[in-house]
């Protein structure tokens, strides 16, 4: 009997979840019942067993060769443990057989003792409901509301305007009003490749054939030929042993920061002071030391360095072209400094890849402008780099965002990284068109010379007008204003007097204070 009991609760979550002397209890206390011989009685842990997806088959088999003597020898009186049917292995949500208890209106009258092995089943215990708490809950909405209050309060409070680019007439664009035409002036799609015609055929092609989406995480099924190829083109871009493509690259800096932080031991972050969000959070997620040193200030960055142990494994996370004030990392510089404190190099790329060095891979590779332009990436400041972070959603005109570097650092990121594994890949008509737009531009090195002529003559007439721009050696044009309400109002002026289209740029994106 006993050994009987241990295989069944081997086998059975509620045989193995419910004591011997709750099995008794159930089995002996009886309730009427229709469905029993002669409208007589039937014990609670029949009742049960009824509704038990395998046991209630098995009772059903027994009824039809008992002539209606549906529970004698199974799960019924003395007989509980004796008979021969098969025990379940699947686990049957107890909580349904309550349920259909109640829809039946059946009444099972159950005893004091056998109240906590029901509550430990999930089944519904018949009875008065508890009382509902006497305390008031918290206030969700008035939480809501004071947040939004504050936005309001400080002026950073923002507003989206409806702007629609039309890729027949870039850089025009229509608002909500399909007839009301402005002309965008404030865009990260650098180089018009969002309406190239080689990209745009391309990803009609691949959407024709493939579809919409990529049917899931890389790991499931959006690891296809487009992925992989894709990922080939980054790492040769960069001259990086391996790629790996994320659906932007504020997840690819977080996740990758977030996972190497987290599994090197005692890793210590040192982060430039003006780093991307996506950094800074990444560097929260992983929990690892960090260290922030003044922008750009090689000075600031060696004492820290200088303060660490030789042993301690270390990261220096910096950009080449810092977005809101257009500056240049001094990207040699600093390799010298992660070879002589023993630190690894993770470099964003993002506002650079598409806009320099002769085949688009960034400024990293327009340091070394002449060997790269010679198929010759060996020994430059490039090749230093560890890890190199980038964007298919700006200069490439596309979306996602992706890793370069060793192919051990990206297959470990590939394994462990969750902002990787366990979000949909990009579907394959994306991965085509950042392919075909990667290698555009490594063949028209025009259009970036261009741009750079452009934001010259832009640059100068801004300063002849007394606009005031911040000096700076990069393609970005940060106009200060100083003052959120003001830079809302200048946006506001331009969009409706002259059709010109210029977001303004609050706190958080810029520190308070320093409204773009």
């Amino acid at each position: 009997m006993d050994a009987l009991l241990r295989q069944s609760r081997s086998m059975c979550p509620f045989l193995n979840k419910t004591s011997p002397a709750t099995l008794r209890s159930l089995s002996t206390a009886t309730t009427p019942h229709h469905a029993s011989p002669g409208g007589g009685t039937i014990s609670n842990l029949q009742v049960l067993a009824r509704r038990c997806p395998i046991m209630g088959k098995a009772m059903a088999v027994q009824a039809s060769k008992a002539g209606g003597h549906a529970l004698n020898g199974v799960f019924g009186g003395t007989k509980a443990y004796s008979g021969k049917a098969k025990m379940h292995t699947t686990r049957p949500h107890y909580a349904s057989v309550a349920q259909e208890m109640l829809k039946r209106n059946e009444q099972v009258p159950v005893s004091d003792a056998v109240k906590p092995a029901l509550r430990a089943q999930d089944v519904a215990i018949p009875g008065p409901k508890p009382a509902a708490p006497t305390t008031s809950k918290f206030n969700y909405e008035g939480f809501y509301q004071n947040e939004l209050d504050k936005k309001h309060k400080d002026r950073s409070y923002r507003y989206f305007n409806n702007i629609n680019r039309l890729a027949r007439e870039f850089p025009q664009a229509h608002m909500s009003d399909k007839e009301k035409r402005v002309t965008v002036w404030c865009s990260n799609d650098y180089l018009g490749m969002g309406r190239n015609p080689e990209v745009l055929k391309t990803m009609h092609e691949t959407l024709d054939t493939y579809g919409s989406g990529a049917g899931g995480t890389r790991n499931i099924s959006g690891h296809n030929q487009h992925a992989v190829a894709l990922e080939s083109t980054i790492a040769n871009l960069h001259a990086q042993e391996s790629a790996l493509v994320f659906s932007s690259c504020y997840v690819a800096n977080d996740a990758t920061l977030a996972t190497l932080g987290s599994k090197l031991p005692d890793c210590v972050i040192l982060s430039d002071s003006m780093n991307h969000a996506s950094m800074i959070q990444g560097i929260r997620h992983s929990g690892a030391k960090k260290m922030v040193f003044k922008h750009n200030d090689l000075h600031d960055l060696e004492t820290k360095l200088a303060s660490l142990p030789p042993n301690v494994p270390k990261i220096i996370a910096f950009e080449s072209v810092y977005s809101m004030c257009g500056s240049i990392g001094p990207i040699a510089e600093i390799c010298d400094l992660a070879d002589k404190y023993g630190a690894l190099t993770f470099l964003d790329e993002v506002h650079a890849v598409g806009m320099y060095g002769p085949n688009g891979a960034g400024v990293a590779e327009h340091l070394d402008f002449e060997a790269h332009a010679q198929g010759k990436p060996e020994n430059t400041i490039m090749s230093r780099i560890d890890i190199i972070t980038g964007t298919l959603g700006k200069a490439y005109g596309c979306v996602g965002g992706y890793i370069a570097g060793s192919a051990a650092m990206v297959d470990t990121i590939r394994s462990l990284a969750p902002g990787f594994i366990f979000t949909t890949s990009l579907p394959p008509a994306t991965m085509a068109g950042a392919k075909t737009a990667i290698e555009y531009q490594k063949r028209h090195s025009e259009d970036r010379r261009l741009q750079q002529l452009h934001t010259r003559a832009t640059r100068a007439a801004l300063v002849e007008q007394g606009i005031p721009v911040m000096p700076n050696p990069s393609h970005i044009i940060p106009v200060l204003v100083g003052n959120a309400e003001v830079a809302k109002q200048a946006s506001d002026l331009l969009l409706k007097n002259h059709g010109i289209y210029v977001q303004a740029i609050n706190y958080p994106t810029v520190p308070k204070g320093r409204r773009d």
